[in-house]
Parts: C-alpha cells; sequence; structure tokens
C-alpha cells in the first residue's frame, strides 16, 4: 500500500522558529524542509527510530589486520596516469 504526502503550507512562521529550523539543518546537514520534520516528530512524540543492524559486525576491522589483503599496491597502479591516453 503506498501512502501519498500531503504538501501543507505553514504561513507566519516567527523569526525565532525560522532560525531554529534554519540551525537545525545546518547543524545535521539536512534540507530546510528535513529539519523541519525532524524538530516536528521531536514535538509531537514520534521520532523515527534508527534500526541498528548487525550483521557485518565480524567483519569489522579483519581487513587491517590482514597483510595478505593490502589492496594498496593495486589501488596505486589503477591511479598511475598513462600519458599516451591524454596526448
Amino acid at each position: 500500500m503506498r501512502v501519498t504526502m500531503k504538501q501543507h503550507t505553514i504561513r507566519g512562521i516567527p523569526p525565532e522558529v525560522e532560525k531554529a529550523i534554519a540551525e537545525e539543518a545546518r547543524k545535521k546537514g539536512l534540507s530546510y524542509n528535513k529539519a523541519l520534520i525532524s524538530l516536528l516528530r521531536k514535538a509531537v512524540g514520534c521520532e523515527e527510530k534508527r534500526k541498528e543492524h548487525h550483521d557485518l559486525d565480524e567483519f569489522c576491522g579483519i581487513w587491517a589486520q590482514s597483510p595478505e589483503l593490502d589492496v594498496t599496491p593495486f589501488l596505486e597502479e589503477q591511479r598511475r596516469i598513462d600519458e599516451s591516453l591524454w596526448k
């Protein structure tokens, strides 16, 4: 089932509220709209809860511990510029 989101227009936002929304957007790197929705969710008590996943935890850090998995030489080769291709 697909839910259609309604669009709303809010008029007369006080400057201090506008400033708080802009600050939220800046702090969290969000658009103004997403910051406003985030603040509204907090205000009405229905904040979105992020689900944590741990299904790949066992793989964290193993690459750094295995010298045979060092990809540095391969990356250096890929980054090498073939000057003949740029003539």
